[in-house]
């Protein structure tokens, strides 16, 4: 990613005071971050989510954003989302391009933002497309190739005007695996446990009920 310029530090500043008068938000956990090779995991509820993770992390903390291509249709919106880092990714497809540029983008000392289950899980009911949420292995196979820290991030779910957002950075996650890349089956089990750790932040499963304990 470019160093900002005045543009970005303008879009910065007027979209985060207008996205904190309709969706007031609550920062906790942040003094937990390293400054670079972040790979920022949340749960994802809204399209609201990247934006407002975007703009109440440093002015100056590099980063860079996976988002579906969907958003990137709409001019205006896709224009913000780029402004703040983001790049598209083709879903259900073997997008080899995201792929590159979220690898070079660690490698390059950025930090980046994944939803680890790839699409929205609307009202926090724990489903997409009538199917139960979970994990891609995409993302512990990018933080796996990259050495990136891992840390898991909660969302609150529904989005309504005016009312309080929590956004909450867990612990960063060392992920453990066998020989330089793992294997398939423990990608998936880290993927597994990066989205775990970020409900459970939120006191939810992933299923989206309360955590049981």
């Amino acid at each position: 990613m470019k160093p900002f310029n005045r543009l970005f530090i303008f879009i910065y500043y007027v979209v985060g005071f207008i996205a904190s008068l309709l969706h007031p938000t609550t920062v906790e956990g942040m003094e937990k971050l390293p400054k670079s090779g972040v790979l920022l995991c949340p749960n994802h509820a809204s399209n609201w989510d990247p934006i407002l993770i975007a703009l109440k992390l440093p002015i100056n903390f590099r980063l860079r954003i996976m988002a579906k291509e969907e958003l990137f249709k709409n001019p205006l919106l896709g224009w913000l989302l780029r402004k703040v880092g983001a790049f598209p990714v083709s879903r259900g497809n073997n997008d080899i391009s995201s792929i590159k540029t979220s690898i070079q983008s660690i490698k390059d000392g950025d930090n980046l933002l994944i939803f680890p289950e790839g699409t929205t899980i609307h009202n926090g009911i724990g489903f997409a497309d009538g199917l139960p949420a979970h994990a891609k292995s995409g993302v512990a196979m990018i933080g796996v190739r990259t050495g990136a820290t891992l840390v898991p991030v909660f969302v609150d779910g529904e989005k309504k005007l005016f009312h309080r957002t929590r956004i909450i950075f867990g612990e960063p996650y060392e992920p453990h695996y066998t020989g330089r890349r793992g294997t398939s089956e423990e990608m998936q089990k880290i993927a597994d446990d990066i989205l775990e750790a970020a409900y459970a932040l939120g006191g939810q499963s992933v299923g989206g009920g309360p955590l049981c304990k």
